[in-house]
């Protein structure tokens, strides 16, 4: 077995590089192949990043009336962080609304004036954080209840959360990964479809040969072996030639989108992961090569 998977893995080799146009013609359909699932898997890491950062943006605000209790204002905190649905919740003070306000305003005289003379206007704060924006509208039903109930005095003045803007996050989540799968499932087809045919043409080339090995007695192992080392060959030489290729591609990508709202650092990115992203193109690439010698070896098995 061993001294057959050498000869196995030696005529493949041979073969492959005698086969120099038709071998050139595999890595490139298969190097255009793993460009595409590297892109992929590129964007869909800058467009879930880019949603976390939005999504972490995206909160309900709590206010409370001016005459509500510290200690009551607290004690809804409390209530709420005890919630499954709730992932943080940040307290903020009348002094601390207050002080907010003056920074976001210390340009306008007349309004700081005004503040002077009127006092202190607004309530605390309170900024629920959910773990999914779908969970947003049980949050907000949470609160109602609990400022019907006779026991929470009515403390709180006004509840708001950006509701049309959390219904696109969660459009966008969703279409993004309907589309996400269903790119990655037509470019498999097409990518081992066209290698199919470019690795058929070495095939044609050896069908004579092939029959010969059938008829002697060559079991149809042996026979694909070659074919399929070549096709992983292909495959592997196509996962290096792509890995440096996405190099420029992601300096292009951060270029352009500098300045974006959210999203990471792609070519930070690229360079941290580099490992995992080579191992996903390289095992694409042997997975496609091997795959379509596999199928394009098949109806030449038949004498």
């Amino acid at each position: 077995m061993l001294t057959n998977l050498k000869r196995v893995i030696r005529s493949g080799s041979l073969n492959f590089w005698r086969n120099g146009a038709v071998a050139l013609a595999s890595i490139l359909v298969l190097t255009v192949t793993l460009l595409v699932i590297g892109s992929l898997y590129l964007g869909n890491t800058f467009l879930r990043s880019t949603l976390e950062d939005i999504r972490d943006r995206v909160d309900i605000s709590v206010a409370f009336k001016t005459d509500a209790e510290e200690s009551a204002v607290l004690s809804l905190k409390k209530d709420l962080e005890q919630l499954p649905e709730v992932k943080t919740v940040t307290y903020s003070s009348r002094e601390q609304e207050l002080a907010d306000f003056r920074k976001r305003h210390e340009d306008n005289a007349l309004l700081i004036q005004s503040l002077e003379e009127v006092g202190n206007p607004f309530g605390a704060r309170l900024s629920v954080l959910a773990i999914d924006p779908a969970q947003y509208d049980s949050i907000s039903r949470f609160l109602s209840n609990y400022n019907d109930n006779a026991g929470a005095s009515g403390i709180i003045d006004q509840i708001s959360f950006k509701k049309d803007i959390i219904a696109k996050l969660l459009a966008i989540i969703s279409t993004s990964q309907t589309i996400g799968l269903a790119a990655s499932a037509l470019l498999v087809l097409m990518s081992i479809l066209v290698t199919v045919n470019t690795i058929s043409l070495t095939i044609y080339i050896a069908r004579e040969e092939i029959s010969v090995m059938r008829l002697v007695g060559a079991d149809n192992s042996y026979i694909r072996g070659p074919f399929i080392v070549e096709g992983v060959i292909a495959g592997g030489i196509a996962a290096f030639v792509s890995i440096i290729l996405l190099y420029p591609s992601v300096l292009w990508v951060r270029s352009m989108t500098a300045g974006v709202y959210g999203g990471i650092d792609l070519v930070s990115f690229y360079i941290s992961h580099f490992g995992i992203l080579f191992l996903i193109l390289l095992s694409s690439g042997i997975i496609l090569g091997t795959v379509s010698s596999f199928l394009a070896i098949g109806r030449y098995l038949k004498v």
